[in-house]
């Protein structure tokens, strides 16, 4: 695995394409829990997963670049804090939230809440506007999430549930909009997100090693090694890599990529079956996230403006010490 903090910019991938890849990863967390039938509890298999997720980018980081910790300055210690914190919060609010509610309402509520808190975030901390492209899919794509998600007439709604999914939606506007602040930093990413991950497990640690046995049976274990190695450790490096690339309030639109795959995974790999409704949330879901990961004529315009600059600036001083070195050989 390649060392993401040390990456020139150069070399990253397009941001928008990291970030729905970490969606990608992250839709297959509720398909894997289905599959695995754990005795052990939601928020202990939250838990388990972002802190084993942690440890694995931890011993990366200590068998590649020692010295990536010691960059964790004063400075960075805020938004690695904000981050902690919401990364646990939110493991335990929305596994808490689908237990009392249902996976359906719960998803519904949290990624249809978690683009616009993530972009009013970053309005508030970083001062960044939000442009009409951005509403536009970010509104198809709220939108497809409310008619893919949406619960059956026999679902019961429950207050508490819709509460801490609100509270899950918050937490992740707060982590996308602090991991974004870190990318400002000359910290190595694999680090900070170790920190935040490991952080974040330890709030869950109780609830963890109370259903220890549980998920150290076959099934359970297997689980926590996917979610641990794929959709956490792999999927939140790609998703703070990508945030290099793309805006906070961005990436917190492509994250939505997350339930469309999990549609998708239930009817191919769990053998549910989609509705009209659903199939048309989900069209509407993919046109948002299209609409927002595709960049506009006026970016791919300004971006070759310059890059072209830039090859002029080169060019010419090149020339320049071409002609100096000529003029110093006459000499």
């Amino acid at each position: 695995m390649p060392s993401f903090g040390c990456m020139g910019r150069r070399n990253i991938p397009s941001g928008a394409l990291l970030v729905l890849a970490a969606g990608v990863l992250w839709g297959t967390v509720g398909p894997a829990q289905v599959l695995a039938g754990s005795a052990a509890s939601p928020v202990a298999i939250g838990g388990a997963r972002i802190f084993s997720g942690g440890l694995i980018l931890a011993v990366l980081v200590l068998v590649t670049d020692r010295k990536a910790f010691r960059a964790l300055s004063r400075r960075t210690w805020p938004p690695l804090a904000a981050a902690s914190v919401a990364t646990g919060v939110f493991q335990a609010s929305f596994f808490s939230a689908v237990d009392r509610t249902g996976a359906a309402v719960a998803t519904a509520v949290v990624f249809g809440l978690a683009p616009v808190s993530t972009g009013l975030c970053e309005r508030l901390v970083l001062r960044a506007r939000l442009s009409r492209r951005w509403w536009w899919g970010t509104a198809c794509a709220v939108g497809g999430v409310a008619l893919l998600m949406a619960p059956g007439p026999d679902v019961h709604v429950d207050p508490l549930g819709v509460a801490l999914s609100l509270v899950a939606g918050v937490c992740f506007g707060v982590y996308t909009v602090s991991a974004k602040v870190l990318t400002g930093h000359e910290v190595g990413m694999a680090a900070a997100v170790s920190v935040t991950l490991l952080a974040g497990g330890s709030v869950l640690l109780p609830w963890t090693l109370a259903d220890l046995p549980a998920l150290a049976a076959p099934r359970s274990a297997v689980l926590v090694a996917w979610l641990g190695i794929a959709a956490t450790a792999a999927a939140y490096m790609f998703f703070v890599t990508g945030l290099h690339r793309v805006s906070a309030a961005t990436a917190g639109t492509l994250s939505l990529a997350e339930p469309l795959v999990a549609a998708v995974l239930a009817v191919a790999v769990l053998g549910e079956r989609l509705s009209v409704q659903a199939a048309a949330g989900a069209l509407l879901l993919f046109g948002g996230l299209a609409v927002v990961s595709v960049p506009s004529r006026t970016r791919r315009a300004r971006t070759r403006r310059v890059r072209d600059a830039a090859r002029y600036d080169g060019a010419n001083a090149t020339g320049a010490v071409k002609v100096e070195s000529t003029t110093g050989e006459r000499n």
